[in-house]
């Protein structure tokens, strides 16, 4: 007779419902999602220097669009995920020295990327509107 194969019942994966959400996991997508909005930035600056270098119409309509309250918004924006995702490159670089493991320290570790991001974006647009 032929032997029935039974289907062997496996645990699941672990999900992101099954988890408490920790500040560290929250980090890490945080982090995930800065990297793919530093693409979009990007292009938003090759878009600028395209324009600088096509003609003085073109980086005019350029930096009008900047200008405008959207377009200081975006900018805000990618320079906070710029800063955001350098912390976070930079909590890695320390775990990558096996510091930072413990309970207390990876929490202050991710509370401080926040501030370090948050305080660097301020100081550099606070920089930019006092200079201008």
């Amino acid at each position: 007779m032929a032997k029935v194969q039974t289907r062997v019942e496996r645990p699941l994966s672990p999900h992101l419902m099954i988890y408490r959400p920790m500040m560290t996991m929250m980090s890490s997508i945080l982090h995930r999602i800065t990297g793919a909005a530093l693409y979009f930035g990007t292009l938003l600056l090759v878009v600028w220097l395209v324009a600088a270098i096509t003609s003085p119409e073109a980086f005019d309509l350029v930096s009008w669009a900047f200008g405008t309250w959207i377009g200081q918004l975006v900018l805000v924006g990618y320079t906070w995920a710029l800063f955001q995702h350098m912390a976070g490159g930079l909590r890695h670089f320390i775990w990558d020295f096996g510091r930072g493991f413990g309970p207390v320290e990876r929490e202050l570790l991710t509370y401080g990327s926040f501030a370090f991001s948050g305080a660097l974006t301020v100081a550099v647009w606070g920089a930019a509107y006092l200079l201008l």
